[in-house]
């Protein structure tokens, strides 16, 4: 009977090991965006997703001389870009006009790590998605 139970704990656990692997495997970090360079879109906004684990934002804009597509700017989370950088839900929404800055993928695609966002109003919204992310953050915001 002592071998059955063994046996039953030691598949338990096993299984129990493998349930966080989806959790672990969905976050990311940021060295999928080159953080050395900074290139500029001008565009319209076309969706905005407000989610948890990143806010992202739909352009459809080009870099000068560049066809128009759509780009995929990701930023940190929202409770991050709420407390931190004063962006809330409402802060850009579709068919906003925005110039914006941000570091591309690595992997040449359309898409990057929005850094600033200006908008037609002249409002405008900045993030840093690694310095957001950074170990302490509680601690080194409340010490300005």
């Amino acid at each position: 009977m002592k071998q059955h139970n063994t046996s039953a704990a030691l598949a338990l656990s096993i299984l129990l090991s493998f349930g966080g692997l989806p959790v672990a495997q969905a976050h990311h970090s940021t060295t999928m965006f080159d953080h050395a360079q900074s290139v500029t879109i001008t565009g319209v906004i076309k969706e905005v997703q407000w989610t948890n684990p990143h806010v992202a934002v739909f352009i459809s804009g080009s870099i000068k001389g560049e066809e128009a597509s759509v780009w995929l700017m990701e930023m940190t989370s929202p409770g991050n870009l709420t407390r931190v950088s004063n962006w809330t839900r409402n802060s850009a929404k579709v068919g906003d006009k925005v110039v914006v800055a941000f570091s591309p993928l690595r992997n040449g695609k359309k898409g990057g790590a929005l850094k600033r966002m200006t908008l037609e109003d002249g409002r405008v919204l900045t993030t840093d998605i690694r310095a957001q992310e950074s170990a302490n953050l509680e601690e080194t915001q409340g010490a300005k």
